[in-house]
């Protein structure tokens, strides 16, 4: 496979011109105007508007990143759900500082939330868990995330193992699966306008539940 060429790249230009950001005019909550956002990139038909980056680090501030699903936002924070055990498991386990950040390139935005994380309690896990497809409920039973395997068939194997299993009956969460809540401390919005003048503004959690609103250059 070739090398990218660097001109090529360096031609990859995209003008913005989208509504401004007013951080006078903005929602006082930040929680309230990601969901205008959120209702924006649904009306705007964007493909998994609830895709986001979730950044993790060890404990010695080696970063990961990797794309999971948003599955809920409300005053306590933005939730999501994996494996305990998997690398992001780990990373979370001893270092809880996480930041997710939301594209969504059909309107020229992006949201950046920094905070610490959390797990759900027990019963919300077991909630979402029993909502999910038969057999999004096999693979995550099935699936040793982060660990090395032989091969596909060592997933396939055992899918089918679990499948005749729990075929008509209902699968229990496994103690290893659950959900997270991360509690935001600063939710940045970017939103793409013209010559790279970028609108940015900031919301940082101050005492007593209050927020902050902050303009930063682009």
């Amino acid at each position: 496979m070739s090398e990218i060429d660097k001109k090529t790249l360096q031609n990859l230009r995209i003008e913005y011109s989208s509504s401004p950001i007013n951080e006078s005019a903005v929602d006082p909550n930040p929680i309230s105007f990601f969901g205008k956002w959120f209702d924006e990139a649904m009306a705007a038909e964007v493909r998994e508007p609830n895709a986001m980056t979730l950044a993790t680090a060890t404990r010695d501030g080696i970063p990961s990143a990797r794309i999971v699903l948003l599955k809920g936002a409300d005053k306590n924070g933005f939730s999501f759900y994996s494996n305990y055990l998997s690398r992001k498991g780990k990373e979370l386990a001893k270092n809880p500082s996480a930041c997710l950040v939301f594209f969504w390139p059909e309107l020229g935005r992006q949201v950046r939330i920094e905070g610490k994380i959390l797990k759900l309690s027990k019963e919300e896990s077991e909630a979402y868990f029993a909502s999910r497809p038969f057999g999004s409920q096999l693979g995550a039973i099935v699936s040793p995330q982060s660990q090395v395997i032989a091969n596909r068939e060592v997933l396939d194997v055992a899918y089918t193992a679990y499948e005749q299993k729990f075929e008509g009956k209902k699968i229990p969460k496994p103690a290893h699966w659950g959900g997270y809540i991360l509690n935001p401390i600063a939710i940045e919005f970017w939103q793409g306008r013209e010559s790279r003048l970028h609108d940015r503004v900031k919301y940082v959690l101050m005492e007593k539940g209050k927020w902050k609103i902050e303009r930063l250059a682009p």
